[in-house]
Formats: C-alpha cells, structure tokens, sequence
C-alpha cells in the first residue's frame, strides 16, 4: 500500500463524507506545482478554486505568516490591529467605493454572505433575488441563494422570499425585483456555475433596477474578486471602453484575498450601507484577525508590484487563444476572462478528462458534464499553460475512449 492510499483510508475512518473520497493526498507545493505523499507532480490549474492567488510557497506570503506569527496571531474584536485597519483602506481605495464606506470582515465566502443577508434585512424588507445557476456558499443563508437543487433539498426549508430569476435575463430581472425586494445578489461570472460571464448589459440594468425599486445590489466577488479576471474586481469590467464602471451596495470577497490563508470580507458602499448594522448586529471571532489580514495585504502588494493585472489578462487570451486554436471538434469555446476560464466541450466528457488529466500531472475541473474550469494561480506562465494546451487533444482522446468504455463495456477499445 502506498503512502496516498494509506491516508486515503485513514481518511475515511476518521472524516465526516461531505466531500466524497479525495482524489489525491497532496503534500506540499512550490509555485503553480504541488506533489502528492507518493512524490508524483502536478501542474495546479486550479489553485485551490482560486484560492491560491501566488501559487504555493509563495516567499512573500511565508514572510508575512512568519513575521505575524512572531508578533501575534490573534486578537479579540474588543481591539484592532493595524493590518487589519490597513486591510480595510486598501479594499475600499482598490473597489472605488465612496467616503463613508467600509468593511467587514470574516473567516470565508459564505460568511459574508450571511452578513450581506444581514445587511439587506435592515432596510425592513425581506425579499431577495437571485439567478439561476448561482452559487453563494452552503451555510443555511447562503445556501438559500444557491439554485442548485441537490444542494438545497435536503434542508429545506430554508430562508424564504427568495426569487430565482434566468441570469443574464433582464426582463426577468426587472419583473421579479418590487418595491418589496430587499437585495438583488448576482455573481458577475458564475463559477459553480460553468464560468459563465454576465453581459455589462446585465450588470447596468441590475443595479438601475436596484436604484428604482430601493433594492441593495449585492455583487459576489468571492471567486472572481483579487485581480483573478485582470482587473482587482469583475465588476470593474463595465468600466472598459471609458464608461464608469457600476458600483454595487454591497461586495463579498474571500478566496483569493487571502492566498490560502481563510479570510472573508464585505464591501458597504456608502454611508448608507455602512450604517444598516449597528454595533451588537453582527460580529465573529477569528474574523480580521492579524495573521490573515497581514497576509492579504501581502497578496495585494504582489499583486500591484509585480503587474499582475496585466500579466492575468494576457495569459488569460493566450490560453483561450490557444485551446481554441487547437481546432478540436470536442472543443465548442472557452468563455470567462483573465485567470478563471471554462473550457467547454460538445461531449459530456469533463469527469472523465479531469481523471485522465490527473493521470498525466495537470489538475483541472469538471465544473459541469460539459465544462473544466480552469483558476490557476495568477502567476502561471503562458509556457506552463502551454504544456496543457499540447497535451489536451490526446487527453481528449482518453477521457473519449474511457467515457465509450464505460457506457458499452462489451465493446472494444
């Protein structure tokens, strides 16, 4: 027995199922690759699902853990600290957002969603509207704003007053936000839900809507925030071309903030949102603590010193370029934009490319039947990609042959 198969079944002796059996024991990573207790390489292309904004080892996030660790890792909400303070003026300077805002933090994604529902429940109204495909976390609250079925089914019911609307529908938008609608919460780029980009079209009238009804526009940007599309937020995309760029009420961001240390924010735009929670409405523990927010700040400096913005988009069109360029007949498009790309094929073959893909050292995706998502640290290489762009068309042909195997296993290979 191997040194992965042995953790794999201490694995399952000792931890709750939530997560099904792992596909790997990985034990340590250096830039954009990781290794597994086997000593066997991978090329990471997803990055922890856009976690890992520098890669693995990064030497400026372990400076930053160390220099933290040595001082101190944690303080109650009673104090601050000044990372934490500094934290919070860089968001707001690098989000646009206007005098008066500001910020709170947590420990993750679905955290401040739930402080997000928190906020938009003190503008007295109750209704919520979310789209279809959406997917904003799996605590109760956010989970009441995820579409999928097989997620929400087993604890209904959940939050109710929330509305489902086709994303990037406008019409349907505008008929299902009233007077009555308390937030409208939209992922400008559905992750979960195939890498599928909402049209600056969609976004504008989202948040005219959201002004002429009183509704708060809630952007989440946990997945796509942190320069993970080439600019520091997606929503700052409806600015190209010399428009202004839209501003939500409220933002959420965690993952690529704190390169893989937890950590969790919201946005307020405005004094108005800012003020909807009032001391003793919400709090957490761990939230903001000196360690994490020491680190993201170290993640944003990487990210402005070192043109990552720029760096994230030109990879990013040379791997859509690239793939597409392949001329594959199983290849139908690449949507998304910068570093978080769906590669979107004609056949249902995604589960079965990610296995053959693991088998040759490249861990991808399949984020649907027809879709690997790719979200690799935003330092990769246009030649790192490039290695998977080769190999793709014979793994194609593997995950083809595997998939016709399977579903006709008396034929010949």
């Amino acid at each position: 027995m191997s040194r992965s198969q042995d953790l794999l079944a201490r694995y399952e002796r000792s931890l709750i199922g939530v997560f099904g059996v792992p596909q790997l024991v990985l034990a340590r990573g250096d830039g954009c690759y990781v290794w597994d207790s086997d000593g066997n390489r991978y090329l990471d292309l997803l990055g922890g699902i856009a976690v890992n904004t520098l890669g693995h080892n990064h030497p400026a996030i372990v400076a930053a853990v160390s220099k933290q660790a040595s001082e101190m890792l944690h303080l109650s909400n009673f104090f601050t600290s000044p990372a934490q303070v500094e934290l919070a003026e860089r968001l707001v300077t690098l989000a646009g957002a206007p005098d008066g805002s500001g910020v709170f933090f947590c420990n993750s994604g679905a955290e401040a969603i739930e402080a997000a529902i928190k906020i938009s429940r003190r503008t007295g109204r109750t209704h919520l509207v979310a789209a279809e495909g959406s997917f904003h976390g799996r605590t109760t609250g956010a989970l009441a704003l995820t579409s999928k079925e097989a997620y929400r089914s087993p604890f209904e019911p959940l939050l109710p007053e929330v509305t489902f609307v086709p994303y990037n529908d406008v019409d349907a938008l505008r008929t299902a936000v009233t007077t009555d609608t308390a937030a409208i919460v939209l992922e400008p780029i559905q992750g979960e839900g195939g890498v599928v980009p909402a049209s600056d079209a969609y976004l504008r009238a989202a948040r005219q809507v959201a002004d002429e009804t009183g509704a708060l526009l809630v952007l989440d940007e946990i997945q796509t925030g942190i320069a993970r599309t080439g600019d520091w937020f997606a929503v700052q995309h409806t600015g190209s071309g010399g428009a202004d760029p839209i501003r939500p009420d409220v933002m959420t961001l965690a993952k690529g903030l704190g390169g893989g240390v937890p950590i969790g924010a919201v946005v307020a735009f405005g004094e108005r949102v800012r003020g909807l929670l009032t001391p003793g409405q919400h709090g957490t523990t761990f939230g903001g603590n000196p360690l994490a927010a020491a680190t993201a700040l170290a993640v944003l400096d990487q990210i402005e010193d070192g043109g990552l913005l720029g760096h994230v988009r030109a990879v990013g069109d040379h791997l859509a370029a690239a793939v597409e360029g392949l001329g594959d007949p199983r290849i139908q498009q690449v949507r998304g934009r910068g570093l978080l790309r769906a590669i979107v094929l004609t056949e249902d073959l995604a589960p079965a490319l990610a296995t053959a893909a693991r088998e040759a050292g490249f861990i991808i995706n399949p984020v649907a039947p027809k879709a690997i998502r790719l979200a690799p640290p935003l330092i990769i290489t246009a030649e790192q990609l490039d290695t998977f762009v080769v190999a793709l068309p014979g793994l194609l042909d593997t995950a083809q042959q595997s998939t016709r195997t399977r579903e006709n296993p008396g034929a010949r290979p």
